[in-house]
């Protein structure tokens, strides 16, 4: 017997968007097209990328938790956002909605770290290096010592998004990614693994992986291994046995 008590089913993960007007392409967490499940989405009115990258977004929290109880009122059975530096409210907003919440790319930082050997450490690159702080790094559980380098001082990538653009170059912005990951590898030759903060950075995963040699992860990663647990794969069974029906 099927248990109901939803409004719409077989989309579990809900996506909370920053109020934003720059383009989102194949591969952004806010194009829909990039996930190979069904999602939904409702954007979170105030909050702009400056105002929760460069800004404490914790005054925005009960914004995002109204905006998830939407989510959840509609079939959700989880949450995810689309910006890293939401770590800041991880906490508040689980603990508001009850269910699991995913508010950080930031959050794999401790997973890819206890896969590394010895000696290897998990790095991070980040769309501002200058307003990521320990305390972000701390609410996603990451090592203080976590190495972190941005796009700030590319040619456009930092400047664009955060500015919410209605146009972006995304050549120049996978330039800016590439010398971000060669960078973090010049200053950190002990990197193992690269953990994208910013959920714009998934389009440019492979070109990373290609240029540095190490596993990069994303939110991309993350929400597909997060998707897995809220709606786990069917395998039928070639057995006839009513236990496994």
């Amino acid at each position: 017997m099927e248990r109901g008590g939803k409004t719409v089913y077989g989309a579990t993960v809900g996506i909370l968007m920053l109020e934003t007007q720059f383009p989102r392409v194949h591969g952004d967490v806010g194009n829909a097209l990039t996930w190979d499940f069904p999602v939904q989405y409702r954007v979170v009115e105030g909050a702009s990328p400056d105002r929760v990258v460069r800004n404490d977004p914790s005054d925005l929290a009960e914004r995002f938790i109204e905006a998830g109880h939407d989510l959840i009122r509609s079939g959700c059975d989880g949450i995810t956002t689309t910006c890293g530096f939401l770590s800041l409210i991880q906490e508040e907003v689980k603990s508001a909605l009850g269910v699991p919440v995913a508010t950080s790319s930031l959050m794999q930082v401790p997973m890819v770290q206890s896969l590394l050997p010895a000696g290897k450490r998990c790095g991070v690159l980040t769309i501002s290096e200058e307003a990521l702080g320990p305390e972000h790094l701390a609410a996603a559980g990451a090592p203080p010592d976590t190495p972190v380098v941005g796009t700030d001082g590319g040619r456009c990538m930092t400047r664009d998004f955060l500015g919410d653009k209605p146009t972006i170059d995304f050549a120049a912005c996978r330039l800016d990614m590439i010398d971000a990951g060669l960078g973090m590898m010049q200053s950190y030759p002990d990197v193992g693994a690269i953990v994208l903060e910013c959920t714009n950075m998934v389009p440019y995963a492979r070109d990373l992986r290609k240029v540095t040699g190490v596993p990069v992860y994303s939110i991309y990663s993350f929400i597909n291994w997060f998707q897995a647990g809220l709606l786990p794969r069917h395998f039928p069974l070639e057995v006839d046995d009513p236990r496994w029906m």
